[in-house]
């Protein structure tokens, strides 16, 4: 067995393992084809923005995971002048959203690498009734002792609450020997900060990483991150 760093590593789901973009899309596109709309580029765009600035506003402590279901698509809707159900197209976005199971390059070949190394808990900001479905289809859930997810525990990144609730199902580890690995900054590295462990930022599109947050190490590829683990 190699030395690592760590005894413990926190992974982000979407946009650090599962490849969100990739299944977002998928998942769009068929809501609107099966209720008889179009949705062209313009279209997934504007989800786009608007699900990040719906995202950022929960984790700010703006809205409710059970509000922003629907407060999304009344967004979207109102912006491409379309009438529908909110409700509906969340209820068959979702639904399309669970089946979506594609993962990052290289994502499965780290976690096969680091399975019987180190601990490996997935920790999550997503939806439960997409997470869990997802999670139990994936290539990679036999690499996991378990996984967190925001809405089942009443609280999500960056809050400290759901770090504790992680800590707890690792059986309270010190803070040195946990690593936050993710893509946001506001969710996982501000995380991670705010609860005093190490993180690393998976940045493949090489985006600027802004002022007032410590990142121990950054990666472009998940390929780079256990080289940097291994070795005390």
């Amino acid at each position: 067995m190699r030395r690592m760093k760590y005894n413990w590593l926190l992974f982000d789901a979407d946009g650090t393992l599962f490849d969100f973009d990739k299944v977002e899309e998928a998942a769009l596109r068929s809501t609107f084809e099966a209720l008889g709309v179009a949705c062209d580029d313009r279209c997934t765009e504007l989800y786009r923005q608007i699900d990040r600035m719906i995202w950022l506003d929960f984790e700010n402590g703006g809205i409710s995971q059970e509000r922003l279901r629907t407060r999304r698509f009344e967004l979207l809707l109102d912006a491409i002048r379309l009438d529908g159900d909110p409700g509906e197209f969340s209820r068959r976005y979702l639904a399309y959203l669970a089946c979506g199971t594609d993962l990052i390059d290289g994502a499965e070949d780290l976690l096969r690498s680091l399975h019987g190394q180190v601990g490996l808990l997935l920790i999550t900001n997503g939806l439960a009734d997409v997470q869990r479905p997802r999670f139990a289809r994936s290539a990679v859930r036999r690499y996991f002792s378990d996984v967190v997810i925001s809405e089942e525990v009443g609280a999500g990144k960056p809050d400290p609450k759901i770090f504790d609730v992680a800590f707890g199902r690792m059986g309270l580890p010190n803070k040195k020997e946990v690593l936050m690995v993710g893509d946001s900054l506001t969710a996982d590295i501000k995380g991670g900060n705010n609860y005093g462990i190490d993180t690393c930022w998976f940045n493949p599109q090489g985006k600027p990483s802004g002022d007032g947050l410590v990142i121990h190490y950054e990666i472009g590829a998940l390929q780079e991150l256990l080289p940097l683990l291994e070795g005390a």
